[in-house]
């Protein structure tokens, strides 16, 4: 018999494969739209380009957007993610020796992306088996809260109160937080136990603005990029501006880098 916890994973699963399809396809028609526009004997190759950008722009905006909603669609309740984390520990709780306390996060706790709520799963767990191992534990006490901003992990165990960050038992743990750019601290009492806190993020790092708009561009510089933006090729802005192709290529250049695109085709879509 299937559990609520194990049909909600697989409805999820299912809806990702279906999203990744969908996605394949529609990337698929683009390329397609591309090829059929680049193979065109019917357009120059001005109109052409400009075509394809567009196609190419319009793509990218789709992937993001629907990056994004694929992303909210895999959050994950975190009373439902800490259900799912008693149920992972039962054996522990049935079959051996150690007493397991949980204190629940609040129901109106925020919900959890599903990156971060599987790898608080994974920490906990591993946690857990670090403290079996020591021999000494035999009480744990496990607690998740919510800040708004980051799930709070807390576990304590009643054991030697020894344990250090820089444990090798730990080492699994503080990888899977410094992926996540969360905190780890551990605090030990000798003869009372140790305790872990632990802090992962609800939302991923602010990336720089990478737009256009906040790169400092020099007048010419916005002048090449104006033209490279409608479809002009090197010759054509060169004739427009009356430099060189060389002094043209060295403009384009220096837009590349100053945005952080790695093709011209990447360099249009953001000016456009």
């Amino acid at each position: 018999m299937i559990d609520t916890g194990e049909h909600a994973t697989r409805e999820l699963l299912l809806a990702h494969a279906r999203t990744v399809a969908e996605q394949s396809d529609r990337h698929a028609v683009a390329l397609e739209s591309m090829l059929a526009i680049l193979r065109s004997t019917r357009l120059d190759d001005r109109a052409a380009r400009t075509m394809a950008i567009d196609v190419a722009a319009a793509s990218l905006v789709e992937i993001r957007m629907t990056t994004d909603q694929q992303r909210d669609s895999m959050l994950e309740p975190v009373i439902g993610a800490f259900a799912r984390l008693r149920s992972d520990l039962r054996p522990l709780v049935r079959f051996g020796d150690l007493d397991v306390q949980f204190v629940e996060p609040p129901v109106t706790g925020r919900a959890l992306p599903g990156e971060v709520a599987h790898a608080a799963r994974a920490i906990v767990r591993s946690a857990v088996l670090a403290f079996v191992d020591t021999g000494e534990s035999r009480r744990v006490r496990i607690q998740w809260d919510c800040d708004g901003l980051n799930l709070l992990i807390g576990i304590r165990d009643d054991g030697r109160g020894e344990m250090t960050a820089h444990d090798d038992s730990l080492r699994p743990i503080a990888e899977r937080v410094s992926a996540l750019d969360g905190d780890l601290s551990v605090a030990s009492t000798p003869g009372w136990g140790s305790e872990l806190s632990i802090a992962l993020p609800l939302d991923p790092p602010v990336e720089p603005d990478q737009t256009i708009t906040a790169v400092p561009l020099s007048p010419r510089e916005r002048e090449v990029l104006s033209l490279v933006a409608a479809g002009a090729r090197n010759r054509d802005i060169a004739r427009k501006l009356g430099i060189s192709d060389n002094t043209v290529k060295f403009h384009v250049s220096n837009l590349l880098r100053k945005v952080g695109a790695r093709s011209r085709s990447e360099l249009v879509a953001l000016a456009r």
